[in-house]
């Protein structure tokens, strides 16, 4: 992590701390839903089918917030994405704590939260540490991911805690406040676009720079970019991803409320899996930019579709406990390889645009997964068909990612005739 200049340190790693950070607060109130599901649920009087749709609704929009936001970083800068996305999400919640009206609840908190949060979330992060990065790119990424696991670990139970202590209209108070204190002197202070002009490259691969064929598409634009086959197999990965995350985070708690656990043993077995997960990112991280990044994905896909078959079966405290453990190790990574793969296919200019609709296809399967695992358990008493769905998904995703290109000439010859 040292400048390639002599310098102690290199600044890329100040920007992915304060990222991981950011990343932290908002993935964790994103599908971190779970503890406040039967909470809204008692106080508003709504039915499980409508939260469920409002949540799913709030999944949508920040995924289709998520593409401007990666045009408005390209456009103007991501310190002023990031600034215009806390002022949202502040407004938002005081909002959400204050109405009670089905149709206000899903403006305020299913809609304007979520375009804010999407505005500070990885999609608007992920292009300036790609800027930043270049040897060291996929571990950048990880690290990124790292808040994204850190955020399940310990906003879950947290949540849990402060909601049953102060309820859950002064928790989100508090957590905008927390949110804004973090956000807005990251963005002030840390956050830079312009980045070394050899970023983190070794004095030997700087020199050998000529000698190198170029990673990206020569002149690639969006609209070409969006026709290749690779774009589309990263964007249903990332159905499956999100369909999975959220499904998880939404109704992970009330599912094993339902088998017979606990609030707090339930919160802790979701945030577990999480916090094992910030120690799978480290070793994935490490091993990014070293094996085939499309065959790290696969298995992450495969071996979280197991996982999901194993939560429905799981009966004691220790059963659940192990499970969580061992998802845990490759609950992280998906995210960060799937932007990592798309840098390396179709190069950094276009990552940050292609990154936000990609993950649109990770919000479309998290607003699936949010109805779905509200009705379906309204209508069938049973979670099989959700978190069954969510499986089979992944598993599907682990197949298809073995077909992703390595590099970015790859991707012109998988480009689909017109």
């Amino acid at each position: 992590m040292r400048e390639t200049t002599g310098q102690r340190w290199y600044f890329g790693w100040t920007i992915v701390a304060a990222a991981t950070l950011l990343t932290l607060l908002t993935v964790g109130m994103r599908l971190g839903i779970g503890p406040f599901f039967l909470p809204m649920v008692n106080d508003l009087g709504f039915s499980r089918s409508l939260l469920a749709g409002i949540v799913a609704v709030g999944m949508l929009c920040y995924g289709l917030a998520m593409p401007l936001a990666g045009y408005l970083v390209g456009k103007y800068n991501t310190r002023l994405v990031l600034l215009l996305g806390t002022a949202i999400v502040v407004l938002s919640t005081v909002a959400t704590v204050t109405v009670r009206s089905p149709v206000a609840f899903l403006l305020a908190f299913g809609v304007f939260l979520s375009a804010g949060l999407a505005f500070t979330s990885p999609v608007a992060l992920t292009p300036v540490i790609s800027r930043w990065f270049t040897r060291q790119r996929g571990m950048a990424l990880f690290f990124l991911s790292t808040g994204s696991m850190a955020g399940m670990a310990i906003m879950t139970p947290l949540l849990t805690m402060a909601i049953e202590s102060f309820g859950w209209r002064h928790t989100m108070l508090g957590f905008a406040a927390v949110f804004a204190a973090v956000t807005v002197p990251s963005a002030l202070f840390v956050i830079r676009d312009e980045a070394p002009p050899h970023t983190d490259l070794l004095p030997d691969q700087i020199a050998a720079l000529p000698a190198q064929p170029a990673n990206a598409l020569p002149g690639l634009r969006f609209s070409e970019a969006v026709r290749t086959a690779p774009f589309w197999q990263i964007f249903g990965g990332l159905f499956a991803c999100g369909f999975s995350m959220n499904l998880l985070g939404t109704h992970g708690m009330p599912m094993l409320m339902d088998h017979g656990f606990d609030a707090m043993t339930s919160s802790l077995g979701i945030g577990l899996i999480g916090l094992v997960a910030i120690v799978g990112t480290q070793v994935l991280g490490r091993v990014a930019d070293k094996l085939q990044r499309r065959n790290i994905l696969a298995m992450i896909y495969a071996i979280r579709g197991l996982g999901f078959f194993a939560l429905l079966l799981v009966g004691t405290h220790w059963e659940l406990y192990g499970t969580a453990t061992i998802g845990g190790l490759v609950w992280a990574g998906s995210i960060a390889l799937s932007s990592a793969i798309l840098a390396d296919v179709y190069g950094v200019r276009l990552v940050g645009v292609l990154y936000g609709w990609a993950y649109l296809g990770h919000q479309i399967g998290a607003m699936v997964s949010s109805w779905l695992g509200g009705w379906g358990y309204e209508a069938t008493g049973s979670h099989w068909l959700a978190f069954g769905s969510a499986g089979v998904l992944l598993l599907v995703a682990a197949g298809v990612s073995l077909q992703l290109p390595l590099r970015g000439a790859a991707a012109l010859r998988e480009r689909p005739a017109a």
